[in-house]
């Protein structure tokens, strides 16, 4: 790790929108940035590698969706999927958090109460520099 730290983007994966957020490992702090919203693979990456040219982050975060219980289900699946693609895409190390209640979280921290995929990433990039923070 550099003296400014890594710099992270954070995904939570939909397969009509991606929400992503980007953060530092220095600073300890992850926000919002955009949501990606594509349904088609090509232009889905597309964007993503627009990002990553902009941002230059040396991991990516990818939110691991999750029954109550811990059990998996099609969207885990999914989203381990996009993980996979990341790292092939983009040869950029990519970690999986898990994401249970984001979108919970999210709606508390947007006004509207509407769904806001890029808080989702915010929430699940923050989520995972308090792991890397306190190591359980």
């Amino acid at each position: 790790m550099s003296a400014a730290g890594e710099t992270l983007l954070a995904f939570d994966f939909g397969t009509r929108r991606v929400g992503v957020a980007i953060g530092n490992t220095l600073t300890g702090t992850g926000r919002a940035l955009e949501i990606v919203a594509a349904e088609r693979n090509d232009l889905r990456f597309g964007r993503i590698g627009e990002l990553i040219d902009e941002w230059h982050p040396e991991r990516l975060i990818v939110g691991r969706p999750l029954h109550p219980d811990g059990a998996t289900h099609e969207g885990t699946a999914r989203a381990e999927r996009f993980a996979r693609q990341l790292h092939g895409r983009f040869a950029r190390p990519v970690e999986l958090v898990d994401e249970r209640y984001s979108t919970v979280e999210a709606r508390r921290a947007v006004a509207s109460g509407e769904p806001d995929d890029a808080e989702a990433a915010a929430v699940i990039l923050r989520q995972y520099l308090d792991e890397q923070q306190n190591p359980s």
